[in-house]
């Protein structure tokens, strides 16, 4: 029987278990990223494990998340990053050089190898042919120290694509196409796998493009083949020596087929205030916009943006309407530049902002109160664009453009223009300056790269820790008896933004009792006070909360700081995989209810008990949890491995090292 590209990767990089869907799996990383808002607790935890080197292949540190330097915190996190860079043989991306997804993209990405980042969009190098996955900080800690990567083994679903895109119909449509027929929730353990005649007609950056948003339907990641486009695109890279041809057998077996017809694909829209929420743009009837937000990883190739400046020549922008455009890389910047494109954009009108997530993790350009913005971003949770009443779009550049002209919400195809034609450069102008590799390094990744000499020889050995780093807390083992009370709950759809702000508050990551003020603070101001209030009673606290319970980021500091408060366990209707993978890692219970009636009869300050804890755990077993408020009784399922019992019961994985540590 044939292997599909999922089973032909992971064979290779099998380390324990069996490849069949259900089951956990240990592989081995070749590549890790981080990102700054992620990386700092990562690289705390790495020290943590006394490792004197990264083990992998490559590891690169990113600098785009918080790069807006208001007071000494991120500043000083950056000093943080760059010197640990140096001391543990990691490749750093400074700030300025781009978002980690189109610069790993761009620059390391390669077919059939295997990467994990402290970021929920790592799937965007799915579109190279890679086995590309988000994770919590601290699996990729573990990771670039040498340990296997567990996952449970997904079931592998064909998205075959056939036809052809029409003009004015983009890549953005095609995944706006497919959260619409899967949703944002129920598709944990699947990896979506492209293929077919209409898979081919899509360059790289279009594949990309539709794996960076395959995170928001909750799967493991997604994946193209590697052929002509992705031999194009690296050798337009000049890595044509990275290239690998991977594709699927012709007998490969998939739990799932799903034909989508590139051809019948109209312009798109996700309304707030989720990506799934999706109307076509042409139903949109003409609303009035405020703002439109060009960039992200989503969103801002040389393609993208040179077609929206082709579209906006010889124009200005409405009005009405503020032009933000935020390039994905220094080297689309670059090359957008080089061949005036630039120069257009800003006769337009546009904006210029840093090549950063900016806008994207509400970090800058919040609209007013009461905005209507249209995005090419990948998310439009309640308040992530830093303003709670604004209300978010998610749309293609080339609808983003058609609004940049009209001040309203317009189909692209009623422009009645001829759509632009975009050649991509053969060769793109590469400066990898910004990119500092480690002074073992010797060998420099393209004859422009080595960069940071100075800096590199500043941090030889000597890590920097400003006054906002602190060390990774720790969670105590797991008791017999947990006697907890419920400090908040919550719906369905709750996500990692809902749980710890981003934006603004992220200065703060790596002082965790600072940043633990802010758990819950734009749905319960009052949980932070309340949780430290019962941990100090010496008590415990749980969250009760319904369907796909941790959405959206892989920011583990949505487990990390309510662990840090005292929460010992969630109770909900479903979870989602990386949060539920980082709940484990921090000693938080991730427990689901049996029957999900029993939600409605639990209420916060309900107090609960779960007695016999430990012992079921270890065991295996659905445990009982007595509502002692209410005087009733329910069950709940904790479906973990042997070595998740072993975490849980540890009180964290770094527990766990801790322990090997001692004994060697």
């Amino acid at each position: 029987m044939g292997k599909n590209l999922v089973e032909k990767i992971l064979t290779e990089h099998l380390i324990s278990g069996k490849l069949m869907p259900g089951e956990e799996i240990g592989i081995r990383i070749d590549q890790t990223l981080t990102q700054d808002a992620t990386g700092t607790m990562a690289y705390l935890q790495f020290e943590a494990m006394n490792a004197p080197k990264v083990k992998t292949e490559l590891s690169v540190s990113y600098i785009d998340h918080n790069t807006i330097q208001v007071g000494f915190e991120n500043a000083g996190d950056h000093c943080y990053l760059q010197s640990v860079a140096q001391k543990f043989g990691i490749v750093l991306s400074r700030a300025g050089n781009g978002i980690c997804h189109q610069v790993h993209l761009e620059r390391f990405g390669k077919p059939a190898k295997t990467l994990i980042g402290s970021d929920s969009h790592t799937p965007t190098c799915g579109a190279l042919g890679m086995i590309a996955i988000g994770a919590g900080g601290l699996d990729v800690a573990l990771a670039m120290a040498g340990e296997p990567f567990y996952l449970v083994c997904p079931k592998v679903i064909k998205i075959n694509l056939t036809g052809k895109l029409k003009p004015w119909v983009s890549a953005k449509d095609v995944i706006l196409k497919v959260l619409e027929v899967f949703t944002t929730k129920g598709n944990v353990g699947i990896v979506f796998e492209y293929g077919g005649k209409g898979a081919a007609t899509l360059t790289v950056p279009e594949r990309a493009t539709i794996t960076n948003m395959g995170a928001e339907c909750g799967v493991t990641t997604s994946i193209f083949p590697s052929d002509e486009m992705t031999r194009q695109f690296l050798s337009s890279q000049q890595r044509k020596k990275d290239f690998t041809k991977l594709k699927a057998d012709e007998d490969a077996t998939y739990a799932k087929v799903v034909d989508i017809d590139l051809s019948k694909i109209e312009p798109l829209t996700a309304r707030p205030h989720s990506p799934d929420n999706i109307g076509t743009v042409k139903s949109m009837k003409k609303i009035a916009v405020d703002q439109v937000c060009l960039g992200s990883c989503t969103n801002s190739s040389y393609k993208d943006l040179v077609t929206v400046a082709k579209i906006l020549k010889g124009k200005v922008v409405h009005p009405d309407v503020s032009f933000i455009l935020a390039p994905g890389s220094r080297q689309v910047l670059e090359n957008i530049a080089h061949n005036g494109y630039l120069a257009d954009l800003i006769a337009s009108g546009a904006r210029i902002m840093e090549n950063a997530c900016g806008f994207c993790i509400g970090n800058s350009q919040s609209p007013q109160s009461g905005a209507v913005s249209l995005r090419t971003s990948n998310r439009n949770f309640l308040g992530r664009s830093g303003t709670m009443d604004a209300a978010v779009y998610l749309v293609s550049p080339e609808t983003a453009a058609a609004a940049l002209i009209t001040g309203k919400f317009t189909d692209p195809r009623d422009l009645k223009t001829p759509y632009p034609k975009v050649k991509i450069p053969e060769k793109f102008l590469i400066d990898d300056s910004m990119i500092v590799w480690p002074s073992t390094n010797t060998k420099p990744h393209s004859k422009r790269n080595r960069g940071g000499g100075e800096e590199a020889a500043r941090y030889a050995g000597e890590i920097y820790r400003g006054p906002n780093i602190g060390s990774p807390p720790k969670n105590s083992a797991l008791t017999e008896i947990i006697q907890a009370q419920v400090t908040i709950k919550v719906g369905d759809k709750i996500t990692t933004d809902h749980i710890i702000p981003a934006g603004a508050r992220m200065k703060y990551r790596s002082n965790i009792p600072k940043y633990s003020e802010f758990v819950f603070e734009n749905v319960d101001a009052g949980f932070a006070k309340r949780a430290n209030k019962i941990k100090e009673a010496g008590k415990q606290n749980i969250i009760v909360a319904g369907l796909s319970y941790g959405q959206g980021s892989s920011r583990e500091h949505a487990a990390l700081c309510p662990m840090y408060l005292g929460v010992r366990a969630v109770i909900a209707k479903s979870l989602e995989r990386i949060h539920a993978a980082n709940l484990i890692n921090f000693g938080i219970l991730p427990l689901t209810f049996v029957n999900e009636a029993d939600y409605d009869k639990i209420d916060q300050q309900d107090e609960l008990e779960i007695a016999d804890a430990r012992k079921i755990i270890a065991s295996g077993g659905d445990l009982l949890v007595q509502n002692k408020t209410k005087g009733i009784s329910f069950y709940v399922s904790c479906v973990l491995s042997v070595r998740q019992r072993q975490i849980i019961l540890a009180g964290g994985a770094l527990n766990i090292h801790a322990a090997k540590s001692k004994d060697k």
